[in-house]
């Protein structure tokens, strides 16, 4: 057994059964183990961008780390701009990356690159494994480090002679280690702030927005009064008709200030105090009015489900009916021309009972998220860093990690460009996705950023570069030539008949949405 194959059954014994992968030389024997070693789904993306996103989707869905598989130092790099997005919405992830044996790097050759440097900066924890002996247990280490909660990104880089070289066999991958405990000191400061007699709300991040702990928080809010509010970028949220009545933190920073300026106790489960995703000038960078207390109860890493279940117990909330989204998708169909409000009201109508909705729509998404709480029960995943082509590799790894479920992956036109060989993978898994590409022909978000940030008027150089016409883009004929079918809806009437037809389509189908 070599260095590879070794590093292949410890994958699996830490139940690593997925493997993204862009490979290069370096890693033609890891390959050659995939190959030999059953058990282990390999997944090629023709980008590393692709790789890292799908990776980012899988976990956020299924709640474990898949393994990617990368080339060298400038493989890594293509792929770090998704493992940013990833780290901000703290999903496990194992990176494979390939060096050179050691023994020739010192030679210097036309790849060789600082890849733990390259690393640093998008991962929780790096190594660089020094022997093939070495590797099995590097590789338990890794896989223990990205199942740390609530998810860690972890590199291991993996030189071509410990792969090739003689191995003892794989390593044992001790079990995830419990969330954190919540002291019950952090819960009484929680029950003070809710019954101080002052408007409250719950700012909830991470496992906060979904199962149990969601279900808790619904009965706080009805027994207390208080708000219930989601950051504006989540990493999975459960919505929809029958789940907790929450309120998204707006992107817009004087709508974040008029949603909060009453507030006077504010509440941190899993979340952190608010800031605006950008600096304006003349306008706040932290987002609590003044006046207001902020109470940390408990942070994305620790136990929230414990939490808020120990705040509802200790307010006798559990006998209060919850508050909770109403049904809202009986209402007629919208016609005529496009229009944001007749999308959120289309949306609320189609979406799919148990739908998982990847929301990379940016400025159009932003007007339709408040549309659909009463849709059928859905699951919404965000992009959380803010580094755009996250949307369709997300939307690809969240496919394989539920594959009995309808993915659909509201995308901007802008965004789409920087990773759209995803298509072509959803194309050869046939995975079940439904893409909408909201074509504005424009990076509509940079052209309403610069009057934010108080910027002069778009003139010709300004124009030229936040607009993509001069051509139009074909997303019918991008999405075909990746081997996805597709159709484009110029009307409200014209979306319904394309988006049901994604929606009957058992494998991949893109709708072109021209805005």
């Amino acid at each position: 057994m070599n260095g590879a194959e070794s590093l292949v059954r410890t994958l699996l014994n830490g139940d690593v059964n997925v493997c993204f992968a862009n490979p290069g030389t370096s890693e033609m024997h890891f390959v050659s183990a995939l190959d030999r070693v059953e058990g282990v789904r390999c997944i090629l993306g023709l980008f590393e961008g692709v790789v890292t996103g799908a990776a980012d989707g899988y976990y956020r869905m299924a709640g474990k780390p898949a393994a990617t598989l990368l080339h060298l130092g400038p493989g890594l790099g293509n792929g770090l701009a998704n493992l940013h997005n990833a780290k901000k919405a703290r999903s496990g992830i194992i990176n494979i990356v390939g060096e050179h044996a050691s023994y020739h790097i010192k030679h210097d050759a036309p790849l060789t690159a600082d890849i733990e440097g390259v690393a640093r900066p998008m991962s929780d924890w790096v190594l660089t494994s020094r022997s093939s002996k070495d590797v099995a247990v590097d590789g338990a280490r890794a896989v223990e480090a990205a199942r740390k909660a609530p998810g860690q990104i972890a590199t291991l880089i993996l030189p071509a002679d410990t792969a090739w070289g003689e191995a003892d066999g794989p390593a044992t991958v001790n079990a995830p280690a419990p969330r954190t405990p919540v002291p019950d000191s952090a819960i009484t400061d929680g029950l003070r702030a809710l019954k101080a007699g002052q408007p409250a709300a719950i700012l909830l991040g991470g496992a906060a927005l979904r199962g149990k702990a969601l279900d808790y928080a619904a009965h706080i809010a009805a027994k207390t009064g208080c708000t219930l509010i989601s950051e504006y970028n989540n990493a999975r949220m459960e919505r929809g008709a029958g789940w907790a009545v929450v309120k998204q933190l707006p992107f817009v920073v004087d709508n974040a200030l008029v949603m909060l300026k009453d507030v006077r106790q504010l509440l941190l489960v899993g979340a952190k105090a608010p800031v605006s995703f950008f600096a304006y000038p003349g306008k706040p960078s932290v987002l609590v009015p003044e006046g207001c207390t902020v109470t940390k109860v408990a942070g994305a890493e620790a136990d929230l489900e414990h939490a808020l279940e120990a705040l509802a117990d200790a307010l006798g909330a559990r006998g209060t009916a919850p508050r909770i989204n109403t049904p809202a998708y009986d209402a007629a169909l919208p016609t005529g021309n496009i229009t944001l409000d007749g999308l959120g009201a289309l949306f609320n109508k189609l979406i799919p009972d148990n739908a998982i909705i990847i929301d990379e729509a940016v400025t159009s998404g932003r007007a339709f998220t408040g549309a659909t709480l009463g849709a059928r029960p859905h699951d919404w995943l965000n992009i959380m860093g803010g580094s755009i082509g996250w949307g369709l590799p997300a939307a690809t790894g969240a496919a394989i990690a539920a594959p009995d479920r309808k993915v659909i992956a509201f995308e901007g036109d802008g965004s789409a460009l920087y990773t759209q060989q995803a298509l072509w993978t959803m194309a050869r898994e046939n995975l079940d996705v439904t893409v909408v590409i909201f074509a504005n022909r424009a990076y509509k978000i940079l052209i309403g950023e610069l009057a934010n940030v108080g910027a002069a008027a778009p003139g010709h150089n300004a124009t030229a570069m936040l607009t993509l016409d001069r051509p139009d883009l074909d997303w019918v004929s991008i999405a075909k030539g990746f081997g996805v079918e597709a159709g484009r809806a110029t009307t409200l009437d014209e979306l319904v008949v394309q988006f049901r037809r994604g929606l009957a389509t058992p494998g991949p189908y893109l709708v072109e949405l021209v805005m």
